[in-house]
Order: structure tokens, then sequence, then C-alpha cells
């Protein structure tokens, strides 16, 4: 635990909270984007040890949250297809769709196998040349790389059997989303660390300059996240708006450059639809064309489907940072991770199932409704 322990050092943290209250003198609004690292926060109650007039939102930087109810009905429907073998990572397997989720489908017959990479498809697919092999591709720019080589190499060595399911989303569009939104109360962004060190942070520097906002790369232990907050409270302070690298010990300000390559030559730039947002324009991927023998959506022809979101589910307004978990009414009654309503509370990287999972449904709500329309 050395190399873990030294991240979560309480003197250090003390002295990290202690220069923030030095340093604050008005009430800042700041966005952690990713997923991993709210369930830190909630985790270890690093919110509560702030300044209340630092508050700390939850964004949209859960890949299985954001992925669109109409691409979720669409993997059911191709699933349940006979000559199918449907693989994906475990965390999907029960995100509900518009009517069950894929465990159901799984236990009324269908071959659905949990998968813990893209390339053990290829091996399923070899081993079962009868049938096709399908995988759910989900994720921001952190696990795309893995799906784009999945795809060249079934590509390069005839693979014909296996495809991709493509639900791929980009971080940059959405902060930009977010940040155009009439309801916005976001003033500084902690960005994510590992879509960072794939990526790099050139797109970020465009970002903070165009909207003149700071925006921090952070890690995702205790210290890392108490030091990108003090990082962007001092920006915020001095009326700075720039692109500062606290998790410097794994991102590069260039990123992963052969993983980069390997994503120009699979993917495309498309618009993507995130589920609780909107339509985003060129927030996604989608697969090249000469890769279009390996697109599930076109190879199976999955006709639209007539798609439906729980009444009480606020996730949307979740994933946008207007509100938090304990301002829904379901969460934690009608909405539980063994009867979810939305994939905010189904996700390892949702709010909700952060707040379930460390006991904030059974705390005392707000007497006052957070940022009510």
């Amino acid at each position: 635990m050395k190399y873990v322990d030294e991240y979560r050092n309480a003197e250090l943290a003390d002295k990290i909270i202690a220069e923030l209250r030095r340093v604050q003198t008005r009430p800042w609004v700041i966005m952690e984007v990713c997923g991993g690292q709210t369930h830190s926060i909630v985790k270890h109650g690093i919110d509560t040890m702030l300044p209340e007039t630092v508050e700390l939102v939850h964004g949209p930087g859960c890949p299985v949250c954001v992925t669109p109810l109409e691409i979720i009905d669409k993997a059911h429907a191709i699933a349940r297809r006979p000559e199918v073998i449907f693989c994906s990572f475990g965390d999907m397997l029960r995100v509900p769709g518009s009517e069950n989720d894929l465990f159901t489908i799984k236990s009324a017959g269908a071959d659905i196998r949990i998968v813990y990479s893209p390339l053990d498809c290829l091996k399923i697919a070899r081993a079962h040349p009868e049938k096709k092999v399908v995988f759910f591709a989900v994720g921001f720019e952190t696990t795309a790389p893995a799906n784009a080589m999945a795809v060249w190499q079934a590509h390069k060595k005839g693979v014909k059997n296996f495809s991709i399911l493509v639900s791929h989303v980009l971080v940059p569009p959405s902060i930009a989303a977010i940040l155009q939104s009439p309801q916005n109360r976001v003033q500084a962004f902690l960005g994510p660390g590992h879509v960072c060190a794939v990526v790099g942070y050139r797109e970020y520097e465009a970002l903070s300059a165009r909207y003149r906002v700071p925006i921090v790369v952070t890690g995702f232990e205790p210290l890392d996240i108490l030091e990108g907050t003090l990082m962007a409270v001092r920006q915020l302070e001095s009326a700075r708006a720039e692109v500062e690298n606290q998790y410097a010990r794994a991102v590069q300000r260039e990123g992963n450059l052969q993983a980069q390559n390997i994503l120009l030559e699979v993917f495309d730039i498309c618009d993507r639809q995130w589920r609780g947002i909107g339509s985003i324009p060129k927030s996604g991927y989608k697969l090249r064309y000469e890769f279009r023998d390996h697109d599930a959506a076109s190879i199976f022809e999955v006709q639209e489907i007539d798609t439906k979101e729980p009444a009480a589910c606020i996730s949307g307004q979740i994933l946008k940072g207007i509100k938090k978990p304990h301002d829904c009414n379901a969460f934690g009654t009608l909405c539980t991770p063994r009867h979810p309503l939305g994939a905010t509370m189904v996700s390892a990287e949702g709010a909700c199932a952060a707040y379930y999972a460390y006991g904030r449904h059974l705390e005392p709500r707000p007497a006052v409704e957070r940022n009510p329309e």
C-alpha cells in the first residue's frame, strides 16, 4: 500500500485544506468531470472537508451513465438474436433499457458474456465461426484505443464475424455543452486524469481560453483531488483561466501518441446523443468507412426503437451538475442499486451509486431543494 498511502496522508490533507481556507474569499462551484473522481470524493468525504462555500458538483464523466437509451435498447435487440454472442464489460449488464437489462435477457437464454478486454472477443469469434460476436464498445477516450485495436486486428486478420456496437463519447465537447447551458453554475473543472493520459490536454487549453474557465487535470486519490481543488480556487481567486496539470505523474500535455494514432486510423468524429443531456455536436467516435464490416449498427440494421425514460429519474440534471443525487425524490427509495431507475444508480462510476454506496441516502435531506427550476 506504500504508493497509495502517500496520496492519502491525513496530515498533508489538513495542510491543503488550511491553505484552501486561507486563499478562498468567495463562494465557488467546481465540477469534477470524472465518475472515478466522484466516487473518491464521496468515499473519502472530501466534499465535507472543504469550506461550505466551495462546492463540488458531479459531471457527465461516467460513460455508462451517458450511453443513450436508444443505444442500450439496440444492444438489447442485437443480444436477443440467436446467432449472436453479445460481449460487454460487466458494468453494462444491469443498466436499464426501456424494458429490461442485459442480465434479464441473458436469463431468458441469450448468449451474453462478460469480457475484460475487447481483444477477448476476437478469441471468441475465432472459436465460434458459426456465430456473430458483438462487443458493446462504450466509453470515453480512455477505452477507445483498445476497442480501435480490436477492430483493426479483426480487419487485418480477416475475422469477419466480429463487430462492435459503438457508443464512444468525448469529454471536451461535453464541457463546452455544460458551459453553454443557461443553467450552468460551474466556474472551474477538475479534468479527467485517465482521459488526458491518452489524449493529452492540448484541446482543454482551447476550452479554457474560449470560455475563460480554469481546468485542472486531476488524479483520483484524496490528495490529488484536494490539490486540484486548491489549484482551481487559486486560479478563480486571481481571475486566471488556464489549464494546469496536477496529475503530472501520469499525464503529459501531448498524451499517448500511439494510442491517438490508432484512434485516428479506425474512428471518425461524429455527433453523439448523450443520455440525460441530448445531442452534442462532434462529441463521439464512429467507425471509419473502411471498417464498416465491423460496425454492428450497420450489420444488424436495428430499427428505430421507441424509448422511454422513467419520469421520476433526474439523472440528466445530475450529469450536468445542476442537481445532486439526494435532490431526487426517488433516490434511495424508488431507485436503488437493486432496482435502478437510471444508469447513474447502476454504474461503478455513477454519482447516485456513489452516494448510495457510502450512505448518503441515510443522511437527512437538505431542507431546501438545490437549484429549483
